[in-house]
This record gives C-alpha cells, structure tokens and sequence, in this order.
C-alpha cells in the first residue's frame, strides 16, 4: 500500500470537456469524468454559440453551477478560452478588439462567480486575418490590460503554447512575460504543440518550470517541409511527442503541478472508451518514466 507521501506525489490528471459526451448536465458530465478516472475537468468556451453564452450566465445560473461542481467530488479549475480565435486581441479592426476585452471581462467574472481559478489564453494576436506588426502590438496592449483586470481579481491568466508561430514555445511566451511582469501571468505549456515545433521540450520546461500553471497532453505530427503539422486528432503514441523522456524531465524537475488530457472525442462513437484508453495509456508512459501513479491496475492491452 502507498503511504501518505507517495499519494501526495501521484499526478492530478484532467480530461478537457470536449473530449466527453455531449450529455445534458455539468452533473452527468462531471460524473462520467470522475468514473473514467479523471481528477478535474477544464471547461471550454470556444467560438461556438453555445459556448460563448455561457459568459453570460445569470447569478443563479453559475450558483447552481458552482454547487454542481462542489457537490460532484470533481472540480473545474481552469477554462479553456479559445474563442478569442474568433474576436483576438490583437484585430486591426477596432470594433473587434473592444468585443475582445469584453470576453475578457466577462470570462474573469465568469471564473470569480464559478470558482474557476485559472483562464487558459489562445496566444495568438490574431487567427482568421493577416499578421501584422501592428495586430502584434495590439495583441501586447490587450494581454497587459487583461493582466490588469485578471490580477485585481485574483484569477490567474495562462498563455497556452500554441500551433500557431507567434507563441509556440516557452522561450517566446518569456518575450512577453518579461514585458508584462506579473504573477497573475503565466504559461500553460502543450507538449504537443512543443514537439511538433522542433523545440527542445525538456529545455523548454526547465526554462518554464517555476511559471507553469497546469500541461496539456497531447499527440501531434510536426511541421515539416510542405506539411504544416497536425495538432489536433492525433492518436497517442501515432505522433512525434516522446512521452516518456517528457515526463522523466518533468519528475528530474520536481515538477508537482497537474496535466490535462486534451481530446475531442466528443462527437466519436465511444467517447468513454477513448478517455479511459487514453488516461491509461499516458499512466503507462508515466509510470514507464519512474512517476508514481495511480495504484489501481492498467490494463496492459492499452499500454503499448
């Protein structure tokens, strides 16, 4: 039996909540993550209507939804923000750049009324139009002020690494840090999309250790000469992230923070099947690398 210290030092794992079925409640939901064996769930807001309107929710609306969650015996830590693809922060077009201070707003009350403690930033200055050095410095100006409001309120903000070149490693998230200089501002590495940038991962996760919120987990295939890599969708142990040297770095790091599956198995035939597949297949990998895990047994079929 594992005694008191060991647990402590066994690895908080997350589920991103479009890798679950799309059932009707927060309760049915955070039920079938806890069942699968997961530790918290990160809600999303992305560029979906439906989504979107959740930041909008009444008074009641996020009561019922904070007790959901304190009652489930699983929490909702971070949000997932990513519909600023749609409205960045960095648009030429003003009328849009005012939208997106808005859901910034909106989402740093969303998370102190819900008792979500960190908002996960999409690190692009803009997605669906021309980079430009002026959508870069608009980018800089609203990430500062969203610092500003994020900080008053006591939410962190956490730049993801992205799939996109403005921000795809720890070392040019520093760039803006250093700028911004705040503790309510930090980074929220994916190891996929540091892997599929040709970065030296273990360095980049020294570089960020003592600044890293919380690490997506994810398979990808990388950038290549005429192939832009593939980010989303790919299967564990089908891409280029080596697991295993990853998670032997982070335990030689001491690393004691949390990782979060990230899928979107939502809409696939068997969404339970593959969250559980998939928390297995990366307790494999951790358990390979030296970490402790989870005592409960792995099924070995899935542990390649």
């Amino acid at each position: 039996m594992l005694d008191a210290a060991e647990f402590r030092r066994m690895p908080r794992i997350g589920i991103y909540e479009k890798a679950l079925p799309p059932v009707e409640t927060w309760k049915e939901r955070l039920e079938t993550a806890r069942a699968a064996g997961y530790d918290f769930v990160e809600l999303s807001v992305d560029e979906s209507d439906s989504r979107m309107a959740r930041l909008g929710w009444s008074p009641g609306e996020r009561k019922s939804f904070r007790d959901t969650v304190r009652e489930s015996g699983i929490d909702i830590p971070s949000l997932c923000l990513s519909c600023h693809r749609k409205y960045p922060l960095g648009s030429a077009d003003p009328a849009i750049r005012k939208k997106a201070r808005s859901i910034m707003e909106s989402a740093i009350r969303f998370a102190v009324d819900t008792g979500i403690r960190t908002i996960q930033l999409a690190a692009y200055d803009v997605y669906y139009e021309p980079s430009t050095a002026e959508t870069k410095k608009y980018f800089l100006q609203g990430l500062e002020e969203a610092v500003s409001i994020a900080s008053g309120a006591q939410i962190m903000l956490a730049a993801e690494i992205m799939d996109h070149p403005l921000v795809n490693s720890i070392t040019r998230w520093k760039t803006y840090a250093e700028q911004i200089r705040s503790p309510w501002f930090q980074v929220y590495p994916d190891v996929g999309n540091l892997s599929a940038w040709w970065n030296d991962v273990p360095r980049e996760l020294e570089l960020g250790l003592d600044r890293i919120t919380s690490i997506h987990l994810k398979d990808t295939l990388a950038v290549g000469p005429g192939f832009p890599g593939k980010f989303k969708e790919v299967p564990f142990g089908e891409g280029c992230v080596d697991f295993v040297e990853i998670f032997r770095t982070l335990s030689a790091l001491r690393y004691q923070g949390s990782f979060l599956i990230e899928m979107w198995t939502e809409k696939s035939p068997d969404p339970i099947m593959e969250i559980e597949h998939a928390r297995e297949w990366i307790l494999g990998k951790m358990a390979e690398a030296g970490i402790c895990v989870d005592p409960r047994p792995l099924r070995p079929e899935v542990i390649p």
